[in-house]
Formats: C-alpha cells, sequence, structure tokens
C-alpha cells in the first residue's frame, strides 16, 4: 500500500515519532519485556553467554558494528543530498524533473530511505531491544509505502526513462557495479554536509562517544547533533530558497 501525499508532507515527523516510540517503549514498564538495558549492552551479554564470543570482545565488536551501519547511513544521506539537491531532498512535495543517475543513484534506486534507514538502525543499538524491534518494523513498513508512492509518482511523471532506470537499477540492495553513465551535476558537497548533520551526528556519537561505555552522553551527543540540523536545515532553506531542483529521485528524513 502507499503512503499517502499527507504522509510524505509529514515523514520527517513520522519518523522522529517512530525513533521516539522505540526510545520510550512504554510497553517494558507493564509486561516486563526487556527490561531497562540498551541493546548496545545487551548484545554483548547475549554473545558472551551462547559463547561465540568472550564478553571483553563482544563489547567493541558490537560498537564498532553499531559505527559502521551509522556510517553506512551517513555515506548514503550525505551522497545522495550533495547529487540530487538539499532542496529536493527537504521538499514537502514530490519533485520530478529528470530521472537522476549520478552517484549512488547508479546503484541504488533509493539511496537516501536506505540511508535513513541504517541511521535509525544505528541508534537503536541505543534503545531497548523490544524499543529497537518495533521502531526498525515500523520504519521498514513506512519507508517502503514511501517508496512505492513516489516510484508510483516518477513513473506516472517521467514514463519511459524512469521506467528503464527501474528495470535497470534496484530498488534497496546496491549492486557494486553499474552500467548506466553518471549525470552531469556537480555534486554539493558542502550544502549536502550541512543539511545532513543529523546522520553525521549520530556517526560520530557511535564511533566516538560510545567508547566512553556511557549510554546518557551518547544521547546527548545525538541531540546535539539533532539540534544543529534544525538551525543548518532553515539555513539551506532560506539560501535555496528559489533554485531549481536537479533531478528526480527517493527522498528523504
Amino acid at each position: 500500500m502507499r503512503a499517502s501525499a499527507i504522509e510524505f508532507r509529514l515523514r520527517s515527523l513520522i519518523i522522529l515519532v517512530i525513533i521516539l516510540l522505540g526510545f520510550w517503549a512504554p510497553w517494558i514498564k507493564g509486561l516486563g519485556w526487556g527490561g531497562p538495558m540498551p541493546l548496545l549492552e545487551r548484545l554483548p551479554l547475549l554473545l558472551s553467554r551462547l559463547g561465540l564470543a568472550s564478553f571483553d570482545a563482544a563489547v567493541p565488536a558490537v560498537i564498532v558494528f553499531a559505527a559502521l551501519v551509522a556510517g553506512i547511513g551517513m555515506v548514503l544521506r550525505v551522497w545522495g543530498t550533495a547529487c540530487l539537491g538539499a532542496t529536493t531532498v527537504q521538499s514537502r512535495d514530490m519533485k520530478a524533473n529528470a530521472v537522476m543517475t549520478g552517484g549512488p543513484f547508479r546503484y541504488v534506486r533509493n539511496p537516501l530511505y536506505l540511508g535513513t534507514w541504517c541511521m535509525v538502525a544505528a541508534l537503536s543499538f541505543l534503545m531497548t531491544s523490544t524499543g529497537a524491534l518495533v521502531a526498525m518494523v515500523l520504519l521498514t513498513v513506512f519507508q517502503l509505502r514511501l517508496i512505492l508512492g513516489e516510484e508510483a509518482f516518477l513513473a506516472s511523471r517521467l514514463g519511459e526513462p524512469y521506467l528503464a532506470y527501474v528495470r535497470a537499477v534496484p530498488r534497496l540492495i546496491p549492486r557494486l557495479r553499474s552500467n548506466l553513465p553518471p549525470s552531469g551535476s556537480k555534486p554539493r558537497w558542502l550544502v549536502a554536509v550541512l543539511a545532513e548533520v543529523n546522520p553525521i551526528g549520530i556517526f560520530v556519537s557511535l564511533a566516538v562517544l560510545s567508547w566512553s561505555y556511557d549510554h546518557m552522553i551518547m544521547i546527548k551527543g545525538i541531540l546535539v547533533g539533532f539540534g544543529l540540523s534544525l538551525v543548518a536545515r532553515a539555513f539551506i532553506s532560506g539560501s535555496t530558497a528559489g533554485q531549481p531542483a536537479p533531478g528526480a529521485g527517493a527522498g528523504e528524513v
């Protein structure tokens, strides 16, 4: 089932609510599921109890894995935004000016949605086990609905060029190689970095602050990054107002 136009407009808010629900996990207190321990701490204990790794080895392994997931999300978000354009990514309405085949769009049709999924997956390591499960299931269903709605919109507006692109590039599992010629648009890296401060902040928090083994420090780092991202996006929206969007592709959080 495709997402409605109002869901697309409110996609950032809906994803934020899903993340907050995962952190809050109100069902834990009443049902006793999972306890208050975040996944970043619970997974090493589980691995050690299963005999798959010692606790001392499991702790850094889980931290590195979480940081790797956050890093993949950050790269996809920044790279995709640099090629597609911050105004298109942040737009409340779907855009369909031309088929975007540059950057990550040569290898996967929805790198920004995939980047958002990785970003929230990295955040889920700071949630309880059931909070992480609920958040990721809700996010996956919601993003798939957004993708189906956006792909139908692009197909109706762009026609055969977009359908040919759909046949050549996978929806969510990237190919390592692509035969598509890159688009001629030049990536705008500085604007993309400013527009994607949030996933950058999540990566830094998990890659650097997690070694403090202080859950609240990581949360504070992520909140600081989120606050800075709101300021950066407001600045970008004002400075790029009226500029044409460079292409069409899948957006956002």
